[in-house]
């Protein structure tokens, strides 16, 4: 077959997947960009539905091409130059794949906190993809049991989110479009304990015991969480800090705070399992 000009109606397609949120979540497919998301998207056993490779590409991407064919993957060659337009990466590598996208519930990721024992970070409202990318990277690393996303949030399964991620979308369950306030009393009601981040004022991080699986909420980069959310939450928690510094990116923040989690989780035997959490704040019916 001729490789596929511009105007073909499937480039057409993955160029309004790589630039159209409602069009990602319409089709339920997102796009991953050079070889390396789509060999770890390979390596974790999810085979993206299609692969797009330029004509012209060298042999290293045409070995990543054929081992997406192998896993079951449709490839089409795309004429020389089509693909560089497609994608926001600085030095383009002319292959891309679209991925299914398939969203966590809720319900899912709450039976995997408690059954695990892990942590689930919650963000409200975060806008900026860099962050939300190394916040997915940073809960996978550590073992998170899900990211939890409110509506304002921005796409997990957008081109820079994906690419900050280093392929962790893949990973670790993403809820999306949970309300906060629903989502914080859906978790209490099930057990688990949950903090809202605050840059001063709360319990600090190294005195934070919930004795089991926690949920950490995490609000806007440019003014956190709004004082009515921490006071229905009922409870904050403070990563302290020294020098003059007055507070963390919110990425960092999150970082710091799977990676704290993890550690308690590690640290636990069996009868530290066995003593009961505090009393929690039981938002709604």
């Amino acid at each position: 077959m001729p490789a596929l000009a511009a105007s073909n109606r499937r480039v057409r397609e993955l160029r309004r997947l790589l630039g159209r949120r409602s069009a990602r979540h319409d089709a339920g497919r997102f796009v991953l960009e050079g070889p390396t998301l789509i060999a770890d998207s390979l390596s974790r056993g999810v085979s993206p539905e299609t692969v797009f490779v330029a004509d012209d590409a060298g042999p290293d991407l045409a070995e990543v091409a054929d081992a997406a064919a192998a896993a079951g993957s449709q490839v089409h060659r795309v004429a020389p130059g089509v693909l560089d337009g497609l994608g926001e990466v600085v030095t383009p590598r002319p292959i891309l794949a679209v991925a299914p996208l398939v969203p966590a519930s809720l319900e899912a990721v709450i039976a995997r906190a408690v059954e695990r024992r892990r942590h689930v970070i919650l963000l409200d409202e975060v806008r900026d993809p860099g962050n939300l990318g190394t916040i997915m990277r940073a809960a996978e690393a550590s073992g998170a049991a899900g990211v939890v996303c409110s509506p304002g949030t921005v796409d997990p399964w957008s081109p820079k989110v994906v690419r900050s991620s280093a392929g962790a979308v893949l990973g670790v369950p993403v809820v999306l479009g949970e309300g906060t306030l629903p989502a914080v009393a859906s978790l209490q009601r099930a057990g688990v304990p949950t903090w809202a981040t605050v840059v001063d004022g709360g319990t600090p991080l190294d005195e934070v015991d919930p004795g089991g699986p926690v949920a950490f909420l995490l609000g806007n980069e440019a003014h956190g969480l709004e004082p009515d959310t921490i006071a229905v939450v009922g409870r904050s928690v403070t990563i302290p800090m020294e020098g003059r510094v007055e507070s963390l990116n919110v990425a960092m923040a999150a970082t710091i705070l799977c990676f704290e989690a993890g550690r308690r989780h590690r640290s636990r035997t069996e009868s530290d399992w066995t003593r009961e959490p505090p009393p929690d704040k039981v938002i709604g019916p």
